[in-house]
């Protein structure tokens, strides 16, 4: 794959870069800054990134079909007005629990978000395992937990034909899927499809591409990696030039272009001056494959 093509396009470093998300009406790309506690906006147009602050860690953004967007902040969901940087809390999680935080989120085809928790770190990766939790938001506002005992919830998407829900749990080193019934949203018959090896790291933020293959950010391990749900192959590996890759999705005009989050938390002067880019965002061209548009959250 030699047109691969690999550029920083927002430089301005991220402390933990993730869930990206295009937002086709804009033309923009969305992202979070989790630890830097802002929803930022970057335009391919302007080649700039707005930035929107907020009073939380701030773990995953969605696009709403009402409008504007949906966030996950510390253990709320949470709706955002963009123009008037207005954020309002739509309900809260986790109330039993005084250090846990959502992380990684993502809107289901009929338009539930799903996003799960985890427990606040005390170093990058390093956190009291199995306090998180995995949650969808309906439409109608109401909350189902699907299962606790999470270390740290991380990457999850969609099979092409609805009826597989892709789930990264990261400490797990696995990629696991579910059966999924679009009609209700439950999820069951939990099995892995890919252990990640050694130096590919801890799996953390995924997204599908139209040929139904799951490319994968790997924390630590500097790279994307295309997976076969089916087969448990990985297809493809790309290599990028910072070790903390958070996530990434497929955007653009026709979302041929792939966009990759990264992190520089926990990252000494020295391992910094090794890598600039630490916490910009890349986008990855030449990959061959398309994605899918994100689904809007419907309430």
């Amino acid at each position: 794959m030699s047109s691969v093509r690999i550029e920083c396009v927002a430089k301005e470093g991220c402390r933990i870069g993730e869930s990206p998300v295009w937002d086709e009406k804009e033309g923009a790309l969305l992202y979070v800054d989790i630890t830097g506690r802002k929803v930022c906006r970057w335009s391919p147009v302007t080649r700039q990134a707005q930035a929107i602050p907020v009073d939380a860690p701030v773990s995953s953004v969605a696009l709403r079909k009402s409008g504007d967007y949906v966030i996950t902040l510390g253990t709320r969901f949470a709706a955002l007005k963009w123009k008037e940087e207005l954020v309002t809390t739509i309900t809260q999680v986790d109330t039993d629990k005084a250090n846990t935080r959502f992380n990684d989120g993502k809107v289901d085809p009929a338009g539930r978000y799903f996003a799960g928790t985890m427990a606040e770190e005390i170093r990058p990766a390093v956190l009291e395992r199995h306090q998180g939790s995995l949650y969808t938001l309906f439409p109608n506002l109401s909350v189902v937990k699907h299962f606790d005992q999470v270390d740290i919830s991380n990457g999850l998407d969609w099979s092409l034909d609805h009826r597989t829900f892709f789930y990264i749990d990261s400490l797990s080193y696995s990629v696991d899927a579910f059966d999924y019934d679009l009609q209700t949203g439950k999820i069951g018959n939990r099995r892995s499809i890919y252990k990640l090896e050694k130096e590919e790291s801890i799996p953390d933020g995924m997204c599908i591409d139209t040929e139904g293959k799951l490319w994968v950010a790997c924390y630590d391990g500097g790279r994307v990696i295309r997976l076969d749900p089916e087969t448990g192959k990985r297809l493809q590996t790309v290599k990028l030039p910072v070790d903390k890759t958070t996530s990434c999705c497929f955007g653009g005009n026709d979302y041929s272009e792939m966009y990759v989050t990264s992190a520089s938390d926990g990252m000494d002067k020295e391992w910094l001056s090794r890598q600039p880019q630490a916490g910009g965002i890349f986008k990855i061209t030449g990959l061959g494959v398309k994605g899918v548009p994100p689904y809007p959250f419907a309430g």
